[in-house]
């Protein structure tokens, strides 16, 4: 759809110089019907930052509207167990390691008796066995360290990606499981989603203009994407914006969306006489100039022109008489 269009038989007018009267012969021209609807300014990617591991959130790094970079560290959970799990580990391989210097010598006294020829080659292959069964022992239970060691490490919650801390839902001395969410991160940009009702749904074309009136003034977007799965009656879309304000996430933009065209009247704002609460324009009449009583509607901008449209009192070939003579 296009910005609204004028089409008209006659000169600029608003370039008339002041004291000079001008025409203009009406003709309908084509206005663009926008449904007023509220955006919601969201964050192209929303993703938690889940714990790992299970047990109490001992420190927490971030509070909401903080900036994080991706891998920065938010908090940190610690489990009580893991550390008597590493001592009794610790324990064990101490053990090992005692009972495999003994073993070891068992079988450096088993080769000085073999070669004496007081022990038989069976026992020798015994000790030998004895020996790397310890060690096996040894290094089993070093990798279940390794295990519990890289479990204490996923206690740290690192930020998934970069941008603003937008939930914390959880707070210091939290007892928290396996995958809970500890902080809500929003980055990516931003980016306005409408709900729009399903009845305008077939007016909608991808590429379209947006009007966008924000707290920073209007600005003007382009429908980037309909969704096709209307949800309670509403069809989702989602408006590219530049500029848009990444301030505040989740708040409401007034938006303003083509929904049709309608054939209308309109003249010059300027031409518009008003007098004891009811508007009047100058129109020609059999070669005089008189004051017709008329409705005004919505005015629309036209190539920078404030025009509004007549919604009665006139015709289509009637001559509006502009400026002042």
């Amino acid at each position: 759809m296009k910005w609204p269009a004028l089409r008209v038989i006659a000169s600029i007018f608003l370039l008339a110089s002041p004291g000079v009267a001008a025409d203009l012969v009406i003709e309908p021209v084509t206005v663009t019907d926008w449904k007023a609807v509220y955006g919601r300014v969201e964050t192209r990617d929303r993703v938690p930052a889940r714990a790992r591991l299970g047990g109490t959130l001992e420190e927490l790094l971030v509070a909401e509207g903080d900036r994080v970079e991706s891998g920065d560290q938010l908090g940190r959970v610690v489990d009580a167990k893991q550390d008597f799990q590493l001592r009794a580990i610790d324990a064990q391989i101490q053990a090992a390691q005692s009972r495999l210097e003994n073993a070891e010598a068992e079988l450096a006294r088993g080769e000085e008796l073999l070669q004496r020829g007081v022990t038989t080659v069976q026992r020798l292959d015994s000790l030998r066995t004895q020996v790397d069964v310890i060690t096996n022992e040894i290094a089993a239970a070093q990798a279940d360290r390794h295990v519990i060691e890289q479990q204490v490490a996923e206690g740290a919650i690192h930020a998934p990606l970069g941008g603003v801390v937008l939930d914390v839902p959880v707070t210091t001395g939290a007892v928290v499981t396996p995958g809970q969410t500890i902080a809500t991160l929003g980055g990516g940009g931003v980016f306005l989603r409408l709900a729009v009702p399903e009845r305008h749904a077939t007016a909608l074309v991808e590429g379209d203009a947006i009007r966008i009136e924000g707290p920073e003034g209007a600005h003007e977007g382009r429908l980037a994407k309909i969704y096709p799965l209307i949800e309670n009656g509403r069809v989702i879309a989602d408006v590219e914006v530049e500029g848009l304000s990444a301030r505040f996430v989740d708040a409401r933009v007034l938006v303003r969306l083509p929904v049709g065209e309608h054939q209308a009247l309109m003249v010059p704002k300027d031409a518009l006489i008003t007098r004891a609460g009811l508007d009047f324009l100058n129109v020609a009449h059999e070669g005089d100039t008189v004051l017709r009583s008329v409705v005004p509607g919505p005015v629309h901008d036209v190539d920078g022109a404030a025009m509004v449209e007549i919604l009665t009192g006139l015709r289509p070939g009637d001559v509006v008489v502009t400026g002042h003579e």
